[in-house]
């Protein structure tokens, strides 16, 4: 793995540009595993490069932006030979992550999303809003140069829109935790985790795939997963359950059995929006309250010990610095 310092070295740039670039397009790759048809053009539910791309500018920094249109360079040709607008895609999918990022430090968001802020900031400002720019900027090109009728257009624009959106959604907050994450794991609560995943293996194949619309039975299991293992815990049940139900969709059976494909992407797209908005929002504001809570049990054991020494006469001993005194 390829550290920090290792990027101040000579080449260690291109390195970091080369890594972003391949996880842009090995992301790409997996995103277009499953495609929808909607008003004759191919699009795709989820779209897993924006999150990575958000997440390696959130990590490595604004400079790392050539991997991001070095990758999509590479995933535009995958799907089509080069053409006079590809210069307008590279900039759509280049500059709307970056703007994301910029939205989010001018929000002043903290990649541990322990905040229910860094959640919002995420949802509306990473997600929903940055995300307009590739969206518009693409379907524009594609209507300019003749490759959509005019009267597909909305429709479009909206599942761009959505899939770029579900792709922050679900793959940022991922990764940044998947980043800040101690390796090798704890152990302590192993049991516990491999119930939960076993539940979760049962209970959303079932949900996605029964003949019965049951897709709300998923939530309780996205919620136990928020209350016990947070922001990674609900954001790997949203991931998981996320793919399977994009895979439904596109294979037409269970939940989405008998659909047009306009229903369909209506569909998949208001579950994956409120699954992964659920799943975040939920973790951040339960790791928010959390931390409160510690800084709180931290300021009692100060304050004893403070009255302690106060009471037999002793000068209370000095205050250690706490990162709850970095907290606003």
């Amino acid at each position: 793995m390829v550290g920090f310092e290792d990027l101040r070295r000579p080449g260690g740039y291109a390195v970091q540009v080369l890594a972003v670039a391949a996880c842009y397009y090995g992301a790409a790759r997996l995103g277009l595993l499953r495609r929808l048809v909607v008003e004759g053009s191919v699009v795709t539910p989820i779209w897993p490069p924006t999150g990575v791309a958000v997440a390696a500018l959130l990590i490595l920094g604004l400079g790392c932006w050539p991997g991001i249109t070095l990758g999509a360079l590479f995933a535009i040709l995958y799907l089509a030979p080069p053409s006079l607008d590809l210069l307008g895609f590279l900039f759509g999918n280049t500059v709307a992550p970056v703007c994301a990022v910029l939205l989010l430090r001018r929000a002043g968001f903290r990649t541990d999303v322990s905040r229910l802020r860094d959640g919002l900031a995420l949802v509306f400002l990473g997600a929903l809003t940055a995300m307009l720019i590739s969206a518009t900027i693409g379907v524009s090109l594609l209507l300019i140069t003749d490759k959509l009728p005019a009267r597909s257009f909305w429709a479009i624009w909206l599942a761009w829109w959505v899939g770029d959106a579900m792709g922050v959604l679900i793959v940022t907050p991922l990764l940044l935790m998947l980043h800040r994450a101690r390796w090798p794991p704890p152990t302590a609560r192993w049991k516990e985790a491999t119930a939960l995943a076993v539940v979760v293996c049962v209970v959303v194949p079932l949900a996605v795939y029964s003949t019965i619309s049951v897709l709300f039975l998923v939530y309780p299991v996205i919620i136990c997963a928020a209350l016990r293992f947070e922001l990674v815990g609900s954001m790997l049940c949203a991931l998981l359950t996320s793919v399977l139900a994009t895979v439904a969709a596109t294979d037409g059976v269970g939940a989405f059995a008998g659909l047009t494909p306009i229903e369909v992407m209506a569909k998949l797209q208001a579950f994956n929006g409120a699954m992964a908005l659920t799943a975040l929002l939920l973790s951040a504001v339960i790791t928010e309250q959390r931390n409160t809570r510690r800084s709180v049990e931290h300021a009692c054991q100060e304050l004893v010990e403070v009255l302690e020494h106060l009471t037999a006469g002793e000068p209370p001993p000095p205050r250690p610095p706490s990162d709850a005194d970095d907290r606003p």
